[in-house]
């Protein structure tokens, strides 16, 4: 398993501005879309219903900020 570090941290920064820092906004859109259909293809029920996967955490934070459970 690799371990999180500073350096490898500022290695993958420095790697994603040089690789991605460029990109036109067409060519990220292009890849934000190819990313999104590899992601829908390994798992289809990726992001069908994302307003229920983020109910508990809403729930939460109503808590936390004292507002009634559902407003």
């Amino acid at each position: 398993m690799i371990r999180r570090t500073e350096r490898l941290d500022a290695v993958e920064r420095r790697y994603s501005r040089e690789k991605l820092g460029n990109l036109s906004y067409q060519e990220a859109l292009c890849l934000f879309t190819a990313l999104w259909s590899e992601a829908r293809y390994l798992n289809p029920c990726f992001a069908a219903d994302w307003r229920s996967d983020i109910e508990p955490d809403l729930a939460i934070a109503r808590v936390l900020n004292g507002l009634p459970p559902h407003s």
